[in-house]
């Protein structure tokens, strides 16, 4: 008999978007937890977007010293999918294509930093099924040196880059 398909830690109802699990992270149903990135479905949502979070895969260990998390959100709204492949003004650099799960997705990276807080991300857009969904691979933080005394993080940037790729590969689609 093949192995049993251990069960997707998150599944919209086909055809969307899903997750198989990972170890080492926690799903989370909602993105309210840094303090540079908005709880809003995409890191960079346009004026009167009306998207929604799906799912957030944070790695275990994640704090405000250094966190590092999986987004997924979707949109229905016909101005969110028109522009969903579109850079916003934040990215940095040129984008490009990313295959996610077979899918051809418009990649592009951005970062962001306030005071001794910071975020980079690389973010990943593709529509689907007639939705926008954007996937987020972000990493956020504190400087450590800003606390006396200077606090550790909990990972290093090359576990979380290495734990982001992970999640990256769990995403599939549903048909």
């Amino acid at each position: 008999a093949p192995p049993a398909q251990s069960a997707d830690a998150f599944a919209e109802s086909a055809p969307g978007i899903a997750v198989r699990p990972v170890a080492g992270t926690t799903v989370h149903r909602d993105f309210k937890r840094s303090y540079l990135a908005l709880d809003t479905w995409t890191l960079y949502p346009a004026e009167g977007s009306t998207g929604r979070p799906l799912v957030a895969l944070v790695l275990d260990g994640s704090n405000e010293i250094t966190s590092a998390e999986m987004r997924i959100g979707r949109s229905d709204g016909a101005a969110d999918v028109k522009s969903c492949t579109t850079p916003p003004s934040d990215a940095a650099g040129k984008a490009d294509t990313a295959d996610v799960d077979g899918v051809r997705t418009t990649h592009f990276s951005s970062s962001d930093a306030a005071m001794s807080h910071y975020l980079s991300a690389d973010s990943y857009r593709v529509v689907q099924g007639g939705a926008c969904y954007a996937v987020d691979l972000i990493i956020a933080g504190t400087r450590p040196e800003v606390y006396d005394p200077p606090r550790t993080p909990p990972f290093t940037a090359q576990q979380a880059k290495a734990a982001l790729a992970a999640m990256l590969a769990a995403v599939h689609w549903t048909h």
